[in-house]
């Protein structure tokens, strides 16, 4: 028989969807992003983000993404593996903005590329969003060579911003492909990096 997986209740924090309920499974892959991070994400990019595209590359219930919509995102691109996750990410959508929300079950690695073809077809520039499970498992260096080579490819004309949540242990190189390092905010064993294209002049 099946284990009954444990869900977790939380809320949109800011915007017009502000008090809207989002539920977070208790798997290994997903992890809720700490409220604290989260509001300080938002402050960050807070005006910037109004219309723009918004990709949370590894979505889990969408708690991000979700939240994007909220504060102003004009659309908002979900990728997520987890059937379970996938599931309750359907949820969580239907109940926030389904007309703006996009959802890809599968890989994030393998359907990056596709994600990013679509956006790029927009008149907006777009947020990617990464918070890859670098420490739910062996393997972490994969996983994080794996998201360096995903951050490469994006194509800086169509990029505002690039934001990885990462361990705070792991050093981010200052240039990921087209992309520089803008700042970093620690969060106890959680950091938010920055990044955002590098000027037409820089090498």
């Amino acid at each position: 028989m099946a284990k009954k997986i444990k869900i977790f209740a939380t809320t949109i924090i800011g915007g017009k969807y502000r008090g809207k309920r989002l539920d977070i499974p208790a798997i290994d892959t997903t992890r809720g992003s700490k409220s604290i991070l989260k509001e300080s994400l938002f402050n960050t990019i807070q005006f910037d983000l109004i219309d723009k595209n918004f990709v949370e590359v590894f979505s889990g219930s969408g708690s991000i993404g979700l939240e994007a919509l909220s504060r102003g995102a004009g659309e908002c691109y979900f990728i997520e593996y987890n059937k379970l996750a996938y599931a309750i990410l359907q949820e969580n959508a239907q109940r926030v903005d389904p007309s703006k929300s996009h959802l890809f079950y599968g890989d994030s690695f393998e359907k990056f590329a596709t994600v990013q073809e679509i956006v790029k077809k927009s008149d907006q520039k777009s947020y990617f969003y990464f918070d890859p499970p670098f420490s739910t498992r062996d393997g972490m260096d994969e996983v994080y060579d794996k998201t360096l080579k995903l951050m490469q490819s994006i194509d800086p004309t169509h990029c505002e911003m690039a934001i990885v949540e990462h361990m705070t242990k792991l050093d981010m190189p200052q240039i990921i492909g087209q992309l520089k390092f803008i700042k970093r905010k620690k969060f106890g064993r959680s950091t938010l990096s920055y990044f955002a294209p590098k000027d037409s002049d820089e090498k």
